[in-house]
């Protein structure tokens, strides 16, 4: 495992999942979610954003968090030689991403840039995890059922596999 792409619905654990795969294989973390925001919620240009996903694909060992454009995730799940789909129970990302909203009000997530406030974003959070959950999630099937053979496809359905694959780097997934 030495160029990880791990994507999936807001509040799965995406983060801590990614940090801790970072710190037991040594492998340094990208979070997409940190270059596609500025300050203040302002978005970044789709080109810088392409450029900088692209400059972390060069490199032969990552952990990529997050989503972004379309194309920038075909191109990471091309890349990577461990796919992770965090794909738990709708109500399961809900009540965990609700926990995190209500958290960063004492103490803001260091995985996005300075002055971004999240909890006047939860009722946009709340339809994009839907828009994720109904739209988006059947896509990254697709994707994922292409590269199977290809690559590892780790597929986390519940939350046990999850803290499994926290705490040890490694899951059995059908």
């Amino acid at each position: 495992m030495t160029r990880v792409a791990v994507i999936g619905n807001a509040g799965g654990g995406k983060t801590t999942l990614c940090r801790a795969l970072g710190r037991i294989y040594d492998l340094p973390v990208h979070v997409v979610d940190r270059i596609q925001w500025q300050p203040g919620w302002q978005r970044t240009d789709p080109a810088v954003v392409s450029a900088i996903h692209a400059e972390w694909l060069a490199h032969e060992r990552w952990i990529i968090d997050g989503f972004g454009p379309l194309e920038t995730i075909q191109a990471r799940f091309e890349a990577a030689d461990t796919l992770v789909f965090v794909d738990l129970p709708l109500y399961t990302h809900c009540w965990w991403a609700m926990k995190r909203q209500l958290s960063d009000i004492v103490r803001p997530r260091q995985d996005l840039p300075p002055n971004c406030p999240m909890l006047p974003k939860t009722f946009e959070l709340l339809r994009v995890m839907w828009w994720v959950h109904t739209t988006l999630r059947p896509v990254l099937l697709g994707m994922l059922s292409a590269q199977v053979g290809r690559r590892r496809v780790l597929h986390i359905r519940s939350r046990a596999q999850l803290a499994t694959l926290i705490a040890t780097g490694d899951v059995h997934t059908a």
